[in-house]
């Protein structure tokens, strides 16, 4: 016998969709954007040239202003019907919420390092360890997947040295290997 609920296209629940759930941090969101936007507004009129004889539409500056202009009146739309929704289902944990959206600040550090490592250790070798590296901090221990995560770094410098012809400096390591050696790596590796 077949299940009668099969072939049948399953209903789901789009309230979801209709009225998504709000988390308390929302707020934190939409201040620091609003803030945000409005200190880029701020700096207009010392970041931006105007050409003389050039209708607004043309000026250098033209779509930077409408840039930060959208983003300072969404920002406030955002802000007022953030705060509204609080008022109305009140407060919660935002500490805990805001603890969560930092902990993604780990990878801007591992960014950084591996930027500062790159002039230093090269391109390879600073590409491989930190794919191995990232690749063991997400909790993949098995050799299997470090491999993987090697192979993909080697894949990357690959394609964007190689391939793409990306100029990326050697490192400063490569100037003890032999001349010939040390001129295919900045070349290609």
């Amino acid at each position: 016998m077949s299940d009668p609920s099969a072939g049948q296209v399953e209903q789901h629940d789009i309230s979801e969709l209709v009225e998504p759930k709000h988390h308390r941090a929302e707020i934190v969101f939409g201040v620091l954007s609003f803030a945000v936007a409005l200190f880029l507004l701020s700096q207009i009129p010392g970041e931006t040239t105007w050409a003389n004889g050039r209708r607004f539409v043309e000026q250098p500056g033209f779509w930077p202003i409408v840039s930060i202009a959208g983003m300072t009146i969404f920002g406030a739309f955002e802000l007022f019907y953030t705060w509204r929704r609080l008022g109305r289902h009140g407060g919660g944990d935002v500490k805990a919420e805001v603890f969560d959206w930092a902990r993604a600040l780990e990878y801007v550090v591992w960014f950084m390092a591996y930027v500062f490592a790159v002039p230093v250790t090269g391109y390879l070798p600073t590409t491989v360890v930190f794919c191995a590296a990232l690749t063991w901090r997400l909790g993949y221990r098995s050799a299997r997947m470090i491999g993987a995560g090697v192979l993909v770094g080697i894949a990357t410098v690959v394609v964007f040295k190689s391939l793409l012809s990306v100029r990326i400096p050697g490192g400063a390591v490569y100037d003890l290997l032999p001349e010939a050696t040390r001129n295919f790596m900045i070349l290609y590796l």
